[in-house]
C-alpha cells in the first residue's frame, strides 16, 4: 500500500487510515479481527480510534473500541507492525473531570487508553476536540510531558479551526513543547469549504499531517441514499439527510457515479480516490464493517483518477469564494 510521511515526524503510514469508529459497536470482535487483519495483509499500518468510542451506543461505557483493538494486538503479537493513533477530550465518566483538555483529565485518560490498548505506548494522540475552557498552555504541557516520558510519540488535533490549530502551534514553538503534528478536519468532496478554505494553506504552509475523517460523508457517497426513496436503516441516516441530501450534495453524487462508470470502480472509491491524491492530505480516514468492504475502500487507494477526471469532480464540486 502507499506509504506517506505524517506531518514532520518520521512516521511512515498507510494513505488509507483504517477508522475503528465502528469496533465493539456494530461490527463485533471476530468481524472486528477480520478486518483488520485483511488491512494488515494489504500493507495497511495506520489504524485511528478515541477513547469514547463507542460510548454512545446503549449498554457501552466508552473505550469498547481501543479494548477491541487491544485484544487483536494482544492475540496477534503485533504491536510494533501498526500505529495507534487514539483521542482523549470526551466525556468518560459523570464528573465535571471526566472530560476535557485539562491535565488531569489527560493523565488520567492516557493510562486508561494504554491499558484497553494493552500497550505502554500512543502513536499518535490526539485532543479530539477543542476546549476553550482550559488554558492552551495547559493542555500543550500534558501532552509534551506525555511524549517527553515516552507514553506518547506524538501528539495531533481534531476538530481545530485554523486560527486555534495556529495558535497552538505558534504556543508549541514559543515554548519548546511538542507540537500538533497532524490534524483531522471532516472532509470530503461534498464539503471542501470548511477545510479548504483556512485550514488547508495553514496545514501545507507549517507541514500538518492531514487525516481527513467522513471521506465519504457518512455513507452518502457510495450512492445509497436516493432523493425521493426511503432513508437506509441507520443510525447515521438522519445526518446524512440533514448535511448532504441537497441540490449541491446530489450534483457532486451525479458527477462521482458518472466517472465511476467510466473507469469501472464505484463511487465510494472514485470519492475516495479524489481526496486521498489531494496535495497535502497524508491518509483519509475509512471504516470497513467486513472484508469485502475493506477491500473497496483499498481499491479507492490504487485508483489513480487522470488530470481531466480530477478537474472534472473539482469543478462539480466547488465551493463559492467571498
Amino acid at each position: 500500500m502507499l506509504m506517506r510521511k505524517l506531518g514532520r515526524t518520521g512516521l511512515r503510514v498507510s494513505a488509507l487510515c483504517l477508522g475503528g469508529n465502528t469496533f465493539g459497536w456494530t461490527t463485533d470482535q471476530k468481524a472486528s479481527e477480520a478486518v483488520l487483519d485483511a488491512y494488515v495483509e494489504a500493507g495497511g499500518n495506520f489504524i485511528d480510534t478515541a477513547d469514547v468510542y463507542a460510548r454512545w451506543a446503549p449498554g457501552n461505557k466508552g473505550g469498547e473500541s481501543e479494548t477491541a483493538l487491544g485484544e487483536w494486538m494482544a492475540a496477534r503479537g503485533n504491536r510494533r507492525a501498526v500505529l495507534i493513533a487514539t483521542k482523549v477530550m470526551g466525556p468518560m465518566g459523570p464528573g465535571p473531570n471526566d472530560t476535557g483538555l485539562s491535565r488531569l483529565h489527560i493523565v488520567h485518560a492516557v493510562e486508561d487508553s494504554l491499558r484497553r490498548l494493552r500497550t505502554d505506548y500512543i502513536d499518535l494522540y490526539q485532543a479530539h476536540w477543542d476546549d476553550r475552557e482550559t488554558p492552551l498552555d495547559e493542555t500543550l504541557r500534558a501532552f509534551d510531558d506525555l511524549v517527553r516520558e515516552g507514553k506518547v510519540r506524538y501528539v495531533g488535533a481534531s476538530n481545530y479551526h485554523a486560527w486555534r490549530l495556529a495558535r497552538a502551534l505558534g504556543e508549541s514553538d514559543k515554548r519548546g513543547y511538542a507540537r500538533y503534528e497532524s490534524i483531522q478536519p471532516k472532509y470530503n468532496i461534498a464539503i471542501r469549504d470548511e477545510y479548504e478554505r483556512d485550514l488547508e494553506p495553514l496545514c501545507r504552509e507549517l507541514g500538518v499531517g492531514v487525516i481527513p475523517y467522513s471521506s465519504l460523508a457518512s455513507g452518502f457517497l457510495s450512492g445509497k441514499y436516493r432523493a425521493g426513496e426511503a432513508l437506509p436503516a441507520t443510525a447515521r441516516a438522519g445526518g446524512v439527510q440533514k448535511t448532504y441530501m441537497n441540490d449541491h450534495g446530489f450534483a457532486v453524487l451525479a458527477a462521482v457515479e458518472k466517472l465511476a462508470a467510466a473507469v469501472g470502480g464505484t463511487p465510494a472509491q472514485v470519492a475516495l480516490s479524489w481526496l486521498a491524491h489531494r496535495p497535502g492530505i497524508t491518509a483519509p480516514i475509512a471504516s470497513a464493517t467486513s472484508v469485502a468492504q475493506l477491500k473497496e475502500l483499498l481499491g479507492g487507494i490504487e485508483l489513480h483518477l487522470d488530470e481531466e477526471s480530477r478537474a472534472a469532480l473539482d469543478r462539480a464540486s466547488a465551493w463559492r469564494q467571498s
